[in-house]
């Protein structure tokens, strides 16, 4: 590798060195040793750092024998050549699902003391990825009106304020979301920090379960508004609240507030949020939603809830860093790959607050098309810092100021400008 950083590469792989300041300040390396428990001169916690780079290209599988070499990618990750589907086989295998956990934990708490997630309003979410395993497995249906098919199950957790990604979990077919949804709240948990006021989880009528809003209200870290299946019970027993009880908000809607429990759990005090469209009897549609929580019911209908439907976004535009489908339902091997997906997600993030708005609006498919693998330039060592130059990059113009004097930059940002898993140099950048 030193050989090579002396000799130099010019390749159109160079834009993923983009991310190596935003690994710098978000303490991936360090991560990386602790999830494989290696030290910075050994190979492992290179191998996790190709993961991360093969998620922000949103490709899987494509290696050594498909010709990622030699076009600036290894070097980025410290290696002189790209690890074997082996090699990376083995590393995942031998991590589990609960290091998994762990790290995406520990990295939970570094993006929370960045400011990445106001941790006011948080939505759930199950996310079904088509599975190709081989395995005898229940069938799902990824989506309303598809065939079913084998999934694998995944479920997250986000910042419904800043879009961003708290934490994931997976399971097999099997599971179904009140099953899993706990466990997802108690990785957030570990994640946020305790005490008033609490933040509020918003979901789909999915999670409406007996278990699940009980579990969450006697827990005391989170308070819980469902949405209500428009199930006929359901529906009588929001017809059946007097009209008096309706506060007529604007044309159209009208809201109330009711207490609520359920038949097997009568101490159990919940709230009934129902919500009237409509203005003659004839027309009235009514929705309702569960709340643990005694609170405005206009502002959580109509303003908190309608955030749940960012992680549909988040879906939409980061799916393709690795949550699009599932090629073996070996939950290591799947949940490592998912966590790395994570880190390249977090370190994309970053970047994407430096880029210039048009850029930053690009889902990770389009922004690995045009910045990452679409950037042509080389590298070469000068002392003691690696300079990267880019011939052409109209796109990075706007942010010369960001790249350019990179590590200067960093130590007044407090980071330092070392890069670990390249021999203590620094890096810099150039726009030719």
């Amino acid at each position: 590798m030193r050989q090579q950083l002396a000799d130099g590469v010019s390749g159109n792989l160079l834009g993923i060195w983009l991310l190596v300041p935003e690994h710098l300040r978000l303490g991936t390396w360090e991560l990386l040793c602790g999830w494989t428990q290696q030290g910075s001169d050994r190979v492992a916690p290179r191998l996790a750092l190709q993961l991360i780079h093969e998620a922000a290209l949103c490709v899987s599988g494509i290696r050594q024998q498909r010709c990622l070499s030699h076009r600036g990618f290894e070097l980025a990750n410290g290696l002189a050549f790209v690890a074997t589907d082996q090699a990376i086989h083995d590393l995942l295998a031998a991590r589990s699902v609960e290091q998994g956990e762990a790290l995406q934990v520990a990295l939970g708490r570094i993006r929370r003391s960045l400011g990445h997630y106001p941790g006011r309003l948080l939505a759930l979410d199950p996310h079904r990825m088509i599975s190709h395993t081989q395995r005898g497995t229940r069938v799902r249906r990824p989506s309303p009106g598809s065939a079913p098919t084998k999934t694998l199950q995944t479920f997250f957790c986000l910042d419904a304020d800043s879009h961003e990604p708290l934490c994931c979990t997976l399971g097999t077919s099997g599971p179904n979301v009140a099953q899993a949804t706990p466990h997802v709240l108690e990785l957030a948990a570990a994640i946020l920090p305790e005490g008033p006021p609490r933040p509020l989880v918003v979901a789909d009528c999915e999670h409406f379960t007996v278990g699940l809003v009980e579990q969450v209200r006697r827990q005391g870290r989170f308070d819980l508004l469902v949405l209500m299946p428009r199930q006929p019970y359901l529906q009588k027993r929001l017809r059946g609240i007097p009209p008096e009880q309706f506060v007529r908000r604007w044309a159209g809607l009208a809201t109330a507030k009711v207490p609520y429990h359920f038949k097997t759990h009568p101490d159990l005090p919940l709230y009934l949020f129902a919500q009237r469209s409509g203005e003659r009897p004839q027309d009235y549609d009514f929705k309702g939603f569960l709340s643990t929580t005694d609170g405005d019911e206009a502002a959580a209908m109509t303003v908190d809830f309608p955030k749940r439907w960012h992680v549909e976004e988040f879906f939409n535009t980061h799916q393709s860093l690795g949550w699009r489908r599932a090629g073996t339902h070996n939950l290591n091997i799947r949940y490592g790959r998912m966590t790395m997906a994570m880190l390249a997600q977090a370190a994309i993030s970053q970047l994407r607050r430096r880029l210039p708005p048009k850029l930053a609006q690009w889902d990770a498919k389009h922004l690995a098309r045009e910045i990452f693998s679409g950037l042509d330039g080389g590298i070469k060592v000068h002392q003691d810092t690696i300079v990267v130059t880019y011939h052409n990059a109209k796109a990075l113009q706007p942010i010369a100021h960001e790249l350019e004097g990179l590590p200067a930059r960093l130590e007044a940002e407090g980071v330092d400008p070392r890069v670990p898993w390249l021999y203590g140099l620094k890096l810099d950048f150039r726009l030719r």
